[in-house]
């Protein structure tokens, strides 16, 4: 019961029978077990040693993966330096070859020559087209390599016309 601070509490009276008190109680036939000391169980929850564990173990983590995507874009930029060079070698055959046909075009026969497609022959040469659809010569057309004076001619012999007459033409 809360009295005002001004008012102290009233002292017993002694002609009053003192309250009664209880009696007392007996001991259990069964001791009861001490409570257990539960300050050497770990705490089942987050703790700050786990949290920085954790926290340590996702860093760990993504070093590792931004290491692994860096060594994956060298990679990658290497191989693309490799394929570059390879494409300039080409390009630069590809340079002196063009280099050659400028040499060529350049020369007086070549146009020339090229004139005469167009019809600008000299005085003495007559102007021939072959027709959009004709057929090809045959290979012992007159003025072919096959009956030029002095072309080579293969010879069979006479072993190598057995040896077909036996067993066919060889591939």
């Amino acid at each position: 019961m809360d009295l005002p601070s001004d008012q102290a509490p009233e002292p017993p009276d002694p002609a009053e029978p003192p309250e009664r008190s209880r009696p007392p109680t007996r001991p259990d036939p069964l001791p009861r077990p001490a409570a257990p000391d539960l300050t050497a169980l770990p705490i089942a929850g987050i703790t700050r040693r786990r949290v920085a564990w954790v926290l340590a173990g996702i860093v760990s983590v993504w070093i590792v993966l931004v290491f692994a995507r860096q060594v994956g874009d060298a990679g990658a930029a290497s191989d693309r330096a490799a394929r570059l060079r390879a494409e300039n070698v080409g390009l630069a055959g590809q340079v002196v070859d063009l280099q050659r046909e400028l040499a060529l075009v350049q020369q007086q026969t070549f146009i020339e020559q090229e004139a005469r497609a167009f019809g600008l022959g000299s005085r003495g040469e007559r102007p021939f087209a072959l027709a959009p659809g004709a057929p090809a010569l045959p290979t012992d057309a007159p003025g072919s390599a096959a009956v030029r004076l002095g072309a080579r001619h293969e010879r069979t012999a006479p072993i190598e016309v057995w040896l077909d007459l036996l067993f066919g033409p060889a591939r």
